[in-house]
């Protein structure tokens, strides 16, 4: 019922096309193909370095997954019972970025909203064709969860007893007490956390030596140095998928190429989704209505270097594919100066600073410039 982003196919074959084919792996973590490519080393020196990235990609897959066994499902299931509950600094670090990006956004991503995310069946590896009950459905919205609803202070929580919440499970390592305002909070950090391991696995990298490297995670990209290995060499260049690569042969919608240091994220309604009587529900939920974003197909930005380069990837991808009609001013907003969109009648648009990078290699195809 869904496809996964094929974003790195052009990637590989450009790479394999120099005059030395970089040392490739390819994994399956956050639920999504990852492929992550060395170049300008020793096979043994990519292989070990490349080991060390996928590795913390599985621990961060498995500490904050959203619906089976983890730290985060721990915190979800407190949260509902009205408990404190003790979390990492890791985690809390985490927190609070994601609710940095949910004000910036005016809350169109939010990573509270793990309940309207499962009501809908997307918390599951099988997504089912249904409906969600939609008076379950009203009353959730109704209650506004937002990550905005989280509390942290430093320490433990034994101190919550006090104030009348449930003391927190045993076992748990000290490090920040969260607590929760609301109980329909659910915290799920899909549409945040590859870009946060892109940043992870370029620190990795560079910590091993390697200044040369391709990083991909389901759609979301970083480039690290030159495909060639070379200082001053050819830039990696990577394809966006169409999201209605059928219409168009397969072909993809564009080309572009990425310098040191930079990524690009892509939110699009053709990662997870149903389909149900002609209609297509992606797990993109605009948290306003409770129901999935309409109005847009896909969504492309390209980040420049800097600090959470990665992270800022994936999660301001986001709230643009939400805001629809007015994505542009969402983009100006977050400070996103280089994005494409794809709009549900499948019309194209780019920013300026976006026009001036990409290639578009569908035939006739003109695409809106949005100044």
């Amino acid at each position: 019922m869904f496809r996964r982003l094929t974003l790195l196919a052009l990637a590989w074959l450009l790479a394999a096309c120099g005059p030395s084919t970089p040392w490739r792996q390819e994994s399956y973590v956050f639920g999504t193909r990852v492929e992550l490519l060395i170049a300008g080393l020793p096979e043994a020196q990519a292989r070990a370095a490349g080991a060390r990235v996928l590795q913390e990609f599985d621990r961060l897959h498995r500490t904050y997954h959203a619906w089976q066994p983890s730290e985060l499902s721990a915190l979800n299931e407190a949260i509902a019972a009205g408990r404190a509950h003790e979390v990492s600094a890791e985690f809390a670090g985490f927190i609070r970025e994601a609710q940095s990006i949910t004000q910036a956004g005016e809350r169109l991503f939010d990573p509270g909203i793990g309940r309207l995310i499962a009501l809908w069946g997307f918390h599951t590896d099988e997504i089912q064709a249904r409906l969600p009950d939609p008076e379950a459905l009203a009353a959730l919205v109704a209650r506004h969860p937002s990550i905005a609803d989280l509390s942290m202070s430093e320490g433990s929580c034994l101190e919550a007893q006090s104030s009348g919440q449930q003391a927190p499970a045993s076992g748990t390592e000290a490090g920040w007490c969260a607590t929760s305002r609301s109980t329909s909070v659910a915290v799920d950090f899909g549409g945040y956390l590859k870009g946060v391991a892109l940043d992870r696995a370029a620190a990795s990298l560079k910590r091993d030596g390697v200044a040369n490297a391709l990083i991909n995670i389901g759609g979301n990209v970083m480039a690290l140095g030159t495909r060639d290995g070379k200082p001053g060499g050819a830039a990696w260049r990577v394809g966006i998928q169409h999201p209605r690569p059928q219409g168009v042969g397969g072909a993809p919608l564009a080309t572009l190429e990425l310098h040191d240091g930079e990524a690009i994220g892509t939110s699009g309604d053709y990662h997870r989704y149903f389909e149900l009587d002609g209609h297509r529900y992606s797990h993109l939920l605009d948290p306003r209505t409770g129901a999935p974003a309409q109005g847009t197909q896909a969504v492309t930005v390209l980040i420049a270097p800097g600090p959470a380069t990665g992270m800022r990837s994936d999660g301001l991808s986001k709230p643009i594919f939400i805001a629809a009609g007015q994505w542009r001013e969402m983009a100006r907003k977050l400070g996103v100066e280089a994005v494409l969109k794809v709009g549900a009648d499948g019309t194209v648009s780019v920013t300026p600073a976006m026009h001036a990078r990409i290639k578009f290699e569908i035939p006739g195809l003109t695409p809106e410039l949005n100044p």
